[in-house]
């Protein structure tokens, strides 16, 4: 099965949203569907990045997943951009936005 990652550029939190609590949610969702191998939070150019790596079957159910996981973060935080890819051996290929 291949390995795919959501990756999400978090805006402005939710008023009364706890900041630690956006990585776990968004890891939380992504599990509702599939395995989740790995979540992490990263700054990058001055912007919060958050990745969750997962297992999916295809392209299709990998951008479902992806959906799934945007939508929960978006209840918690702005979302500026989101987007899906697929492990081909050491490159992730894009294929699709949540």
């Amino acid at each position: 099965m291949p390995s795919y990652r959501v990756t999400l550029v978090v805006g402005l939190l939710h008023p009364g949203t706890d900041p630690v609590a956006v990585l776990p949610a968004a890891a939380d969702a992504a599990r509702t569907l599939t395995k989740v191998e790995a979540q992490d939070l990263a700054v990058v150019a001055g912007e919060a990045r958050v990745l969750v790596r997962f297992l999916a079957l295809g392209d299709r159910g990998a951008v479902t997943v992806g959906r799934r996981v945007a939508d929960r973060v978006r209840d918690l935080a702005e979302v500026r951009r989101a987007t899906v890819a697929r492990r081909d051996g050491n490159r992730w290929t894009p294929v699709g936005s949540g």
